[in-house]
């Protein structure tokens, strides 16, 4: 009975962490399909509208690591109902937004609460599932939430817009916040970490300036002349923010971004594929509302039924991901979303103002597999294997790779359509958004390529090492040399689901040192275990 009821708690919790990911995405899907119903009331250009949607990404992209450090110092539970009260007044305000100026403002308000919940919510169900096989379809769980919001975002945007106005879409998320709120504060355990990191504000700075700075001149580019001074100074801004992010990362002694977790080479791999497969389904779901809508000439609320096939199939994919990044490690659902997302794509550079219904909705459900299965082996990755004091950060830095990606895949892509717009939209737009299409189509090849080539043998060893050197332990011997050790991509004994190895000597049996002591999240887990929205 006890062991049904700790169950029962634990999924409660891991409910009340999915209303965070539903309400974000609820909240996304639906300002994209509203998209041009803003264009018509508020008068916005096409960059008016990518600052719509990259003011929300671009703050809450700079204060992830904020808010996973935050999480870990101050409190879990804490962190994340305070991001549930923020998020839900900044959306508030969203709703009576009197114009274009200030709903980007208030878009800011969001994010700056959106930025303490998905990130904070994937560190709760990381210490609250510790359980390898159990976490892993957690993660699946948490997958799938994503197509529920991905399939009721647009309908339901769609249908407000339509009957109540856009304003609707922002409102809807303040009961759903509140009662969050409420289930949060009282069935959520709170949690921190076992040593307090400073604060970096340095680091911190230097990230708002980088990001701030390179997508305003990708967005603004076009309009000033990419060779002006304005756009060259930006550019030159980025540059030297980034060149001085990495040296004072380096050698401060807690960084707002540890640069040893990229020392992990399926950290790092993950971490790309999350920046571009989240920037081809930003792309994605920017550019083909407009469409859907400026092109042929659908409501709001068709618009949204034609992404039922997308949310369908994330909703579907989500949690067959999970299992088998459980059974059989992160390999085999990244290639086969690269693939997917890569033949959807290269689908949609041939789109044109008479393409069939039913061509787009196999690409739209070809897209949707892509991403469901994309997400809970890049989320394991993350987190498996790293110390308990770090889940935080490094549910962080995965989720910053992920946002960063997404507003570069608006701010890219948008560009690159609104380039090619030589005459009225509703005749020039499809042929426009060919060349975006085809940037989406090189992002699903890198998923594909690197899904494969970041989780052999070799890969992880340096996950291995990267674990080793977080948890201020020795390196462990070469993934291999053990008999548990596999090499055909799968997983070895003693791994969570992610990329691993062999466990070294370094491992301690379950329940042994290792796990009184706290040192790693799952003393299931060795140093030679992989490191994952």
């Amino acid at each position: 009975m006890p062991d049904d009821i700790g169950r029962r708690r634990r999924v409660l919790v891991l409910l009340i962490c999915c209303t965070s990911l539903l309400l974000v995405s609820l909240d996304g899907s639906a300002v994209n399909i509203a998209l041009p119903a803003l264009s018509t009331e508020l008068h916005a250009s096409m960059a008016g509208l990518q600052w719509i949607v990259d003011s929300y990404l671009l703050v809450l992209a700079s204060l992830l690591m904020l808010a996973g450090s935050t999480a870990d110092r101050i409190g879990r539970r804490r962190t994340f109902t305070a991001g549930l009260v923020v998020f839900t007044a900044g959306s508030l305000l969203c709703g009576f937004a009197p114009g274009l100026g200030w709903l980007v403002v208030f878009r800011v308000v969001q994010a700056v609460g959106g930025s303490m919940l998905n990130p904070v919510a994937m560190a709760i169900i990381t210490n609250t599932f510790t359980d390898r096989a159990e976490r892993a379809r957690a993660i699946g769980v948490w997958g799938g939430v994503l197509g529920i919001s991905m399939a009721l975002g647009p309908v339901a945007g769609g249908a407000l817009v339509d009957s109540v106005g856009w304003r609707a879409i922002f409102w809807i998320n303040v009961p759903i916040g509140i009662t969050a709120v409420v289930l949060c504060r009282r069935f959520v355990p709170e949690s921190k970490a076992s040593r307090v990191r400073r604060f970096d504000p340095v680091g911190q700075v230097l990230v708002v300036v980088l990001l701030a700075s390179l997508v305003y001149a990708v967005i603004t580019g076009r309009e000033h002349g990419w060779a002006s001074a304005p756009i060259v100074a930006l550019f030159a801004l980025a540059a030297v923010a980034l060149v001085a992010l990495v040296g004072y990362e380096r050698r401060h002694a807690e960084p707002l971004i540890e640069p040893r977790y990229f020392r992990s080479v399926p950290f790092s791999g993950a971490s790309v594929i999350g920046f571009c497969g989240v920037g081809a389904l930003g792309g994605f779901l920017f550019v083909e509302p407009l469409y859907l809508q400026g092109v042929r000439g659908l409501s709001a609320v068709d618009a949204g039924l034609y992404t039922l096939p997308l949310a369908a199939m994330m909703l579907v994919a989500g949690p067959v991901s999970g299992r088998l990044v459980a059974a059989r490690g992160p390999r085999l659902p990244l290639v086969v979303a690269g693939t997917a997302i890569t033949l959807a794509a290269l689908g949609l550079t041939r789109v044109g103002s008479d393409t069939p219904t039913a061509w787009l909705l196999v690409d739209h459900a070809l897209f949707g597999l892509g991403f469901g299965l994309m997400n809970p082996p890049i989320t394991t990755t993350a987190v498996t294997g790293m110390p308990a004091e770090r889940a935080g950060m490094a549910a962080g830095m995965m989720s910053t790779a992920r946002q960063v990606g997404q507003a570069s895949g608006v701010a890219v892509i948008g560009t690159v359509v609104s380039a090619h717009l030589d005459g009225p939209a509703r005749t020039h737009f499809a042929a426009a958004s060919h060349g975006g299409w085809w940037i989406v189509t090189a992002c699903g090849v890198v998923v594909a390529v690197l899904g494969a080539v970041t989780t052999g043998p070799r890969a992880r060893r340096t996950a291995a090492a990267a674990a080793a050197a977080l948890a201020g332990e020795p390196a462990p011997e070469r993934a291999g040399a053990g008999p548990a050790a596999r090499t055909d991509g799968g997983e070895a004994a003693g791994t969570d689901g992610g990329l691993s190895g062999s466990r070294g000597p370094a491992q301690a049996p379950e329940g042994g040192p290792a796990q009184g002591q706290g040192r790693l999240m799952n003393s299931a887990i060795s140093p030679a275990d992989s490191v994952p929205e």
